[in-house]
Protein backbone atom coordinates (compact mmCIF):
# COMPACT_ATOMS: atom_id res chain seq x y z
CA UNK A 1 0.00 0.00 0.00
CA UNK A 2 2.93 2.44 0.97
CA UNK A 3 4.72 1.69 -2.20
CA UNK A 4 1.45 2.39 -4.56
CA UNK A 5 0.58 5.77 -2.41
CA UNK A 6 4.33 6.79 -3.08
CA UNK A 7 4.04 5.88 -7.35
CA UNK A 8 0.86 7.58 -7.63
CA UNK A 9 1.91 10.14 -4.91
CA UNK A 10 -1.59 10.14 -2.95
CA UNK A 11 -2.01 9.25 0.52
CA UNK A 12 -2.47 5.72 1.88
CA UNK A 13 -5.94 6.27 3.20
CA UNK A 14 -6.82 7.50 -0.20
CA UNK A 15 -6.10 3.75 -1.39
CA UNK A 16 -8.04 2.23 0.93
CA UNK A 17 -11.28 4.36 0.64
CA UNK A 18 -10.93 3.47 -3.60
CA UNK A 19 -10.40 0.03 -2.23
CA UNK A 20 -13.69 -0.50 -0.26
CA UNK A 21 -15.75 1.26 -2.60
CA UNK A 22 -14.60 -0.64 -5.32
CA UNK A 23 -15.34 -3.40 -3.35
CA UNK A 24 -18.51 -2.57 -2.32
CA UNK A 25 -19.80 -1.68 -6.04
CA UNK A 26 -17.90 -4.07 -7.58
CA UNK A 27 -20.81 -5.54 -9.18
CA UNK A 28 -22.04 -2.68 -11.30
CA UNK A 29 -18.39 -1.44 -12.30
CA UNK A 30 -18.21 -5.19 -13.75
CA UNK A 31 -21.48 -6.64 -14.86
CA UNK A 32 -24.54 -5.42 -13.36
CA UNK A 33 -24.48 -2.24 -14.68
CA UNK A 34 -27.05 -2.41 -17.40
CA UNK A 35 -29.60 -4.12 -15.21
CA UNK A 36 -29.28 -0.87 -12.93
CA UNK A 37 -29.68 1.28 -16.29
CA UNK A 38 -32.71 -0.82 -17.61
CA UNK A 39 -34.61 -0.13 -13.38
CA UNK A 40 -33.67 3.58 -14.07
CA UNK A 41 -35.15 3.56 -17.08
CA UNK A 42 -38.44 1.95 -16.01
CA UNK A 43 -38.25 3.90 -12.93
CA UNK A 44 -37.92 7.16 -15.39
CA UNK A 45 -40.71 6.45 -17.57
CA UNK A 46 -43.49 5.71 -14.58
CA UNK A 47 -42.06 9.12 -13.16
CA UNK A 48 -42.80 10.99 -16.40
CA UNK A 49 -46.58 9.27 -15.95
CA UNK A 50 -47.02 10.69 -13.20
CA UNK A 51 -46.03 13.99 -14.09
CA UNK A 52 -48.51 13.83 -16.74
CA UNK A 53 -51.30 12.78 -14.15
CA UNK A 54 -50.40 15.27 -12.09
CA UNK A 55 -50.83 17.76 -14.66
CA UNK A 56 -54.20 16.89 -16.20
CA UNK A 57 -55.31 17.04 -12.72
CA UNK A 58 -53.97 20.36 -12.32
CA UNK A 59 -55.38 21.34 -15.09
CA UNK A 60 -58.67 19.63 -14.84
CA UNK A 61 -59.35 21.64 -11.03
CA UNK A 62 -57.92 24.85 -12.54
CA UNK A 63 -60.48 24.93 -15.09
CA UNK A 64 -62.76 23.80 -12.99
CA UNK A 65 -62.43 26.59 -10.44
CA UNK A 66 -62.18 29.39 -13.03
CA UNK A 67 -65.98 27.77 -13.85
CA UNK A 68 -67.00 28.72 -10.23
CA UNK A 69 -64.82 31.58 -9.20
CA UNK A 70 -63.98 33.05 -12.44
CA UNK A 71 -60.90 33.75 -14.03
CA UNK A 72 -59.05 35.14 -11.04
CA UNK A 73 -60.09 32.87 -8.49
CA UNK A 74 -61.86 35.24 -6.58
CA UNK A 75 -65.33 35.09 -5.52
Amino acid sequence: MAEMADQFDVHPNQIQEWRRKLLGNADTVFGRGDQHKDEATGKIKDLHAKIGQLSMERDFLEDGLKRIHGPSGKK
